[in-house]
Order: structure tokens, then C-alpha cells, then sequence
């Protein structure tokens, strides 16, 4: 490692506020956390991150220090799973790299990170997923008591550029309701087949995402005259209170109540995820009749949603890169649309917290249908 590594940040060169002793005026100083290896080596911050990140309430033996570290841990607990594991994700990448070139990552100077993000653009790396790393660091800054590099200048007019040099990302394909019926024909009605109608169907009628799918349990439905209603303990639209979705009963072969009935009978779920993992056992011998599917413990993952989706769609003859996890949710959404319910009922289904957000799930066939003037002019 060279000298470089282990040089101090010059706060006024570098375009940082001078105190680096402690949070900067306008953040959290609740998210400090205890012995931050300010000016440690990578490897270390990486570490201690992760452990942060982990959110592991410790056994409070009633000292203020137990105290401390438990408050610390439900603070951390703030954010989503999933945007914690993706913070984690994107330090050690920066650790990485922070390693690579010598330079320390905490506290890091805007020139290293401005560095950082435009070598990652250079190599091909979505907008998006820049902005998330730009975030990370930001919180990692913050979690251990310092000013952020990224609310400098510097930084930002990085990301400026970054985002005009990067297309916007293709939005996945809308599975409406007709798309849907395409979807569902060839699926067979073997154990993985149910599993997928299920899926399929309970994420339309839901407008569920990938990892909303990913996360429900047995636990979270309660079966009703009208359906199901599905308790979300945390979504993206509400980090913090459970949400209900209702899974109504259908009259035709789309009803996700009676698909999600099947699979949890053909599965024998009692108890545990309801999307789980299947996979074939290897055959005893070569002669021997197909095994049948064993059937996992764990929950599907996010990325296994999306690939199934994706999966099947090209078995009904689409492209499977037009699709993804947003694709059932994007499509029933525009399916409202398109039957004409009102925007706050969509907002509602969605579980958006502004119609800004809602109008990037719509997908809009021909323009001039139902244009506002189009009955006057």
C-alpha cells in the first residue's frame, strides 16, 4: 500500500466541510456507531461495515453500552433488507477498489470517490447502479460520525455527467392481462408448473414486487370469504408499517386465490416461505423411472423470481430480456388503467406514495386513444 493510503484528507482542498471530527451539521449523528476505523485499510472498514449493516440487536445486560448498541441496531434496521444488503454490496466494492489504488475509503476525499463512480461508468455500469454506490458511501460516512464526500460538489457534478453519459434503462414489458393469458397457457400442471402459476397470478392480482413475492410466509395470509389478504410486514412504499393486499377470488382460470390454494396443497406447505426453491434429485440409476421434484425450505430469491418470469415467458414466444420482476406488477397496473379504474385506486394497489412514481409503472399503448380532447376537437 503506498503512502497515499494512509495521507490525511486536506478538508479545505478537497471541498469537504473542515470539521471531519465529527457528523456534519446536517446529518444524523444518531447513526454513529462505536470505534468506526477511521483511516483504517480497506479490509477493515469492509468488515466493520458489514457487521453495522448486519443489524444484530445484541442481549441488553442493562449497561448504557448494551443500550447504545441496541438502539444502534434497530436504527439500522430503518432501512429495507434488501437496501441493506445492496449498501453492503456496494462498500465492499469501494473497499475493493479504495485497496487497489491506495487510497483510504474512510474518510474518502470527493476526488477518489468522483474517481470511483466515473471507472465504473467506464466499464459499463448502469446510472442507477452508480447512485446506489454514491449512496452507500454516503451512509457509511454517516454511520461513522463523518461528512460525507458526497454532498460536494465535486461529487455531484460527477454524477451530473454520469447520468447524461448513460441511456436510461429499457423498462421491462408490461404483462398485461392479455400477455398474461399468454403466460399461463403452456405452463403444465406438474409441481412446478403450480408453483409458477401461483406466482404468476398472485404478483398480478397483488401488484407485487420481485422481492415482496420472495418475501411472503404462510403466516402472512389469512383466507377470507373474498380472498385472501395478504399482510406485507415491509414493502418499499412502507418501510415501516405492515400493509394489506387483497387477493380476491376470481370467476375465471385466472383467480390466484384457488392457484395459490393448489401449489400449497401439492406441496404440503404447512408452515414456512410460500415460493420455494424445486429441483431434481439425482436419478439412482440410469434405468430408473424420472425423480420427482424435492422441494426446498428456503424462499425463492428476488433474481430466481425474475428468471422464472423471464423463464416463462419465452416459453410462450416472447423475449425473455423484455421481461423481468417489474413486468406483473407494470402490467396490472396498466391493466387498471386500461379498464378504466381511477388513479387513486391504482395508487392504492401499488402502494405508491406519489402518482409521480405511479406514471413510470404505466405502460400507454396508442397515444391517441382516450386522448383528453379527443371528443371536442
Amino acid at each position: 500500500m503506498t503512502d497515499d493510503a494512509v495521507r490525511p484528507v486536506d478538508a479545505a482542498s478537497e471541498g469537504l466541510p473542515v470539521s471531519v471530527h465529527g457528523p456534519a451539521a446536517d446529518d444524523d449523528p444518531g447513526l454513529l456507531a462505536a470505534e468506526a476505523p477511521v483511516g483504517g485499510a480497506p479490509v477493515l472498514v469492509k468488515n466493520w461495515f458489514d457487521i453495522l449493516a448486519a443489524a444484530e440487536k445484541p442481549e441488553n445486560d442493562g449497561s448504557l453500552a448494551a443500550a447504545h448498541d441496541s438502539a444502534r441496531a434497530y436504527r439500522s434496521r430503518a432501512k429495507s433488507d434488501n437496501t441493506r444488503a445492496a449498501y453492503r454490496s456496494a462498500v465492499r466494492a469501494w473497499c475493493a477498489w479504495c485497496d487497489r489504488h491506495g487510497v483510504p475509503p474512510l474518510p474518502a476525499s470527493p476526488r477518489d470517490v468522483a474517481a470511483f463512480l466515473a471507472a465504473g461508468r467506464d466499464r459499463g455500469q448502469a446510472g442507477n447502479t452508480l447512485k446506489l454506490r454514491a449512496a452507500a458511501i454516503r451512509f457509511l460516512h454517516r454511520a461513522a460520525g463523518l461528512p460525507s464526500p458526497t454532498d460536494t460538489a465535486l461529487v455531484s457534478e460527477t454524477m451530473a455527467g454520469i447520468r447524461r453519459d448513460a441511456p436510461n434503462p429499457q423498462k421491462k414489458r408490461a404483462a398485461t392481462l392479455a400477455v398474461l393469458r399468454e403466460l399461463l397457457a403452456p405452463i403444465p400442471d406438474d409441481l412446478r408448473g403450480l408453483r409458477d402459476r401461483a406466482l404468476l397470478l398472485v404478483g398480478f392480482a397483488g401488484a407485487l414486487r420481485r422481492s415482496e413475492l420472495a418475501a411472503i410466509r404462510l403466516g402472512d395470509l389469512d383466507r377470507t370469504d373474498q380472498g385472501y389478504e395478504l399482510t406485507l410486514k415491509r414493502s418499499k412504499g412502507s418501510q415501516t408499517e405492515a400493509v394489506l393486499v387483497p387477493l380476491p377470488y376470481g370467476r375465471t382460470e385466472l383467480c390466484p386465490v384457488r392457484a395459490l390454494a393448489r401449489w400449497l396443497d401439492a406441496a404440503a406447505i404447512s408452515e414456512g416461505p410460500v415460493f420455494r426453491r424445486l429441483w431434481l434429485p439425482p436419478q439412482a440409476t440410469p434405468d430408473a423411472p424420472p425423480a420427482l421434484p424435492a422441494i426446498g425450505t428456503e424462499p425463492l430469491t428476488p433474481r430466481s423470481i425474475a428468471r422464472i418470469v423471464q423463464a416463462r415467458a419465452a416459453a410462450a414466444g416472447f423475449s425473455a430480456r423484455e421481461f423481468g420482476g417489474h413486468s406483473l406488477k407494470r402490467g396490472a397496473l396498466s391493466t387498471g388503467m386500461q379498464a378504466g379504474a381511477h388513479a387513486a385506486q391504482l395508487r392504492r394497489l401499488g402502494r405508491h406514495k406519489s402518482f409521480d412514481v405511479l406514471g413510470e409503472y404505466l405502460e400507454f399503448g396508442n397515444l391517441f386513444d382516450g386522448h383528453p380532447l379527443g371528443s371536442v376537437l
